[in-house]
């Protein structure tokens, strides 16, 4: 039974890794377009404007961190390589700042939307049986409103390097504010202190809370 439901997980896990990297395209590509629209080429030169999940793979956010919560058995998490922009380019650099830096975590959001829609209107389809036990097309894509709501609040955070410390530093420019995202190289570090402190039950409580509500349709 233990091998059983250890195959079960291991498809699961299998199944969702494109949703969860479109997602993270999705997330990236925002910043970039938003970013050129605005001013900015520097993520478009650097090739990041683009759906191409490949161009956005972390090694340590879309790899290592995603199997390690995968084995460890908690709720699959991650990031993409952060898209390279230069606010000098903007017309306005704290307001281009800031927009550019919200319509990554939004545009997760809006696609945590659409996937609930799918749910709501496809019909219910069988995608994988193995030993009696069946993965649902509604399950990969619950796991996707999952992993789209995680991103949406995640990079909201005000740590560096998230897109939050960049709206929280846009809207209350200071020199402290500026030396927090001087710290950004440190970003992953401070990433995982921050997953494995007591903090993170806080944020998976708002993420929980957030998650009911969407899936109460089709609950």
């Amino acid at each position: 039974m233990e091998n059983i439901t250890v195959n079960y997980k291991l498809i699961l896990f299998l199944l969702f890794i494109p949703i969860f990297l479109i997602s993270i395209a999705i997330h990236e590509f925002s910043h970039a377009f938003f970013a050129y629209r605005m001013g900015d080429p520097t993520a478009k030169n650097a090739g990041r404007l683009t759906l191409n999940p490949i161009k956005h793979i972390d090694l340590i956010g879309t790899i290592i961190i995603p199997i390690a919560a995968f084995s460890s058995g908690i709720a699959l998490i991650g990031w993409a390589k952060p898209v390279p922009i230069n606010p000098n380019n903007f017309n306005n650099k704290r307001v281009g700042d800031a927009i550019v830096s919200f319509v990554g975590p939004f545009s997760n959001f809006l696609f945590a939307f659409v996937l609930l829609i799918l749910i709501l209107i496809l019909p219910e389809v069988i995608i994988f049986e193995t030993n009696q036990r069946e993965i649902l097309l509604s399950t990969i894509l619950k796991y996707g409103i999952y992993i789209n709501l995680f991103l949406f609040l995640f990079n909201l955070l005000p740590i560096p390097p998230l897109d939050g410390m960049h709206i929280v530093h846009s809207i209350f420019n200071s020199r402290f504010t500026e030396r927090l995202l001087s710290y950004s190289y440190l970003g992953p570090i401070i990433l995982l202190i921050f997953i494995y402190s007591p903090l993170w039950k806080y944020f998976n409580q708002v993420l929980q809370f957030l998650i009911k509500i969407f899936l109460t349709p089709v609950s």
